[in-house]
């Protein structure tokens, strides 16, 4: 399934959407094409930054082998936002949530980039 059907561009009540179209204000510290960046509103760390895409994706169970250049720049962005925030040598963690048994709380694919104080495993 190409990515054009899989997910629509936009969905109009979808908080993200809302955000990565600038209808919504956020801390926003790295934004491209494909992502936008932004700081956590209910942060974990010191440094809690969410990577979205821009295109609306609900969850990760929704990606195929179409997804693989976004998800691939996903993971590039979170890695660089870490280094950014102060946390790529010192370590950080990238977390993403798929459906509400897993704590996905907005149903827009997210990750989050933990970092800047000591995270415990297992995480939850």
């Amino acid at each position: 399934m190409s990515d054009q059907v899989s997910s629509p561009q936009y969905v109009e009540t979808c908080v993200f959407c809302r955000l990565a179209r600038g209808l919504v204000k956020a801390d926003i510290v790295y934004q491209d094409d494909k992502v936008v960046a932004f700081r956590d509103i209910h942060p974990q760390a010191p440094v809690h930054v969410l990577v979205i895409p821009r295109r609306h994706m609900t969850a990760l169970w929704e990606a195929d082998e179409s997804h693989v250049p976004l998800l691939g720049h996903i993971v590039l962005t979170c890695t660089q936002v870490a280094e950014q925030e102060g946390v790529g040598s010192s370590g950080y963690r990238i977390v993403a949530n798929a459906g509400p048994d897993a704590g996905q709380s907005v149903d827009h694919v997210h990750f989050h980039v933990l970092g800047g104080r000591k995270l415990t495993w297992p995480p939850g």
